[in-house]
């Protein structure tokens, strides 16, 4: 099933200001090459995000994914492959953790956007197929999906996931089409 939105807007239009409504589908698009990330209602960007991407030897899988699970406060184990060996594990607010405060899956289990440690790397292919973005803006973009998707929670929920030690998953009741292309 399509989430559809509508979201009312007042624009100043002179003396008066005129009600303008911006409806459709949620859903998020990513660019590789461009290195941003957006979230539309119907044809309209309400969301736009900076972000790092993979690297020419661990691409970002490219094709159309549904978001419908985020991990709050995520522990980091490394994956059975090459350029981790030697990586230790990364305890939920561990500072040393690359996933940050949320990871939301777009190709589980191997892919999602998360933050990062190292803001330095956003604007950049720098990841290992994943898409990063500060922390700051995963979390605001991990809000507003769960917002928009059904599966609101309220400040105080949230602030007890982050400081907390245990990870909290979390299953979107209406699944978020996601595009990522060049």
């Amino acid at each position: 099933m399509t989430l559809f939105l509508a979201l009312l807007f007042l624009l100043d239009s002179g003396t008066q200001n005129q009600p303008v409504v911006i409806s459709g589908p949620l859903s998020v698009a990513a660019s590789t090459q461009k290195k941003i990330l957006v979230v539309r209602i119907g044809a309209t960007d309400v969301r736009r995000y900076d972000i790092a991407v993979g690297t020419r030897a661990h691409p970002t899988p490219m094709g159309r994914f549904v978001i419908r699970h985020l991990v709050w406060n995520p522990a980091w184990v490394p994956p059975d492959a090459k350029w981790a060996k030697g990586k230790k594990p990364a305890a939920p607010g561990d500072p040393k953790n690359p996933m940050r405060a949320v990871k939301i899956f777009f190709q589980e289990p191997d892919y999602y956007i998360h933050g990062t440690n190292d803001e330095d790397s956003i604007g950049y292919a720098a990841s290992h197929g994943c898409i990063r973005m500060s922390e700051s803006d995963a979390v605001d973009l991990a809000r507003y999906l769960m917002e928009h998707a059904g599966a609101h929670r309220d400040a105080s929920w949230y602030d007890a996931v982050q400081s907390s030690a245990k990870p909290a998953d979390v299953r979107l009741p209406y699944g978020i089409p996601t595009a990522i292309g060049k």
